[in-house]
């Protein structure tokens, strides 16, 4: 045997060096550049993809952010189905969507949270409609009180709504997106996942996981679907005037007061055309997060007292 081919010899240990200093100059280069072009795209506008002809499902679209999301994915020329359990508030969407566009919207009843609801739904939308390319999972609760006064049933149904209905939608529609190689997913998270706040445990917990999920989900599709041209987009709203946030805490209103569904939406359809990933709405918010993480706990306990930002519990 030549001593080189020794894995412990000498040659065989200098070769191995050169390799990984060639990847660590490689890492520091494509590091480097994506800081780059991400000051690039902050500085220069990029081009927006067009949305015209897609079919966008939207879950939860009887009301509030939904409702506004059907209407402006509407205008920008796309088909646009509507899930909702309350079937009269959905009914009436689609009704103002097909009075602008006729046949460009679909109603459809379901309860998001059950799994058989969901994939029968699934096969009619496929049918009637055809393969859904955008899928806005936006459907959530939010009861807002204190852990110990939350029952066991509201807690579940938290979590079967915030979070096992993305799972669901995912078996559902996921797979057609494989097969075309393209699509989008955009998940409704909130700020309540990005920072712990009182009367909302079961909450939040349902928008971390939430946001654990789509980051995951978008690193397995790149990691296994190279082909694949199916991009993910996370929406971390500040509280928002849908009539969930029944009793909303707000100190400094010209700084962070009750969002609109309306520029909630606006931003979200925005997000999307522009590809982003990861944003908070409004989007300081997440840089201030990144800004107070690192430092001691009670600086950020600090700040949280002084800006008096909240719930109250909505069964006081």
């Amino acid at each position: 045997m030549d001593k080189n081919d020794n894995p412990n010899s000498a040659g065989a240990r200098l070769y191995a060096l050169l390799v990984l200093i060639a990847e660590c100059l490689v890492f520091v280069v494509k590091f480097n550049y994506e800081i780059l072009a991400a000051i690039y795209r902050l500085i220069i506008r990029p081009e927006l993809k067009d949305l015209t002809g897609e079919t966008v499902l939207i879950t939860g679209a009887g009301h509030g952010i939904g409702k506004e999301l059907a209407h402006l994915y509407n205008a920008q020329g796309c088909k646009v189905v509507c899930l909702d359990i309350n079937e009269k508030n959905n009914a009436q969407t689609v009704k103002e969507l097909n009075s602008r566009r006729p046949r460009s919207a679909f109603q459809y009843k379901c309860d998001v949270s059950n799994r058989d609801e969901v994939l029968a739904v699934a096969k009619k939308i496929q049918m009637e409609v055809g393969d859904v390319t955008v899928l806005v999972n936006n459907a959530g609760i939010m009861p807002t009180h204190p852990i110990e006064q939350h029952t066991s049933e509201e807690i579940r149904k938290i979590m079967d709504i915030n979070v096992m209905a993305h799972f669901w939608m995912l078996e559902a529609f996921l797979p057609s997106m494989y097969e075309k190689k393209r699509g989008h997913i955009i998940a409704l998270a909130s700020i309540a996942g990005v920072v712990g706040l009182t009367n909302l445990v079961p909450y939040c917990a349902s928008k971390f996981a939430v946001r654990g999920m789509m980051e995951a989900l978008q690193t397995e599709i790149r990691d296994t679907k190279p082909d694949c041209d199916i991009n993910t987009t996370i929406v971390c709203p500040y509280m928002v005037d849908t009539g969930l946030c029944k009793k909303p805490k707000v100190r400094f209103p010209s700084l962070l007061g009750l969002l609109q569904p309306k520029e909630v939406a606006e931003q979200i359809v925005l997000a999307h055309r522009k590809n982003l990933k990861e944003f908070t709405i409004p989007r300081h918010l997440m840089y201030l997060n990144h800004f107070l993480r690192p430092l001691p706990y009670k600086c950020a306990i600090v700040f949280k007292e002084f800006m008096d930002s909240g719930v109250e519990s909505d069964l006081s």
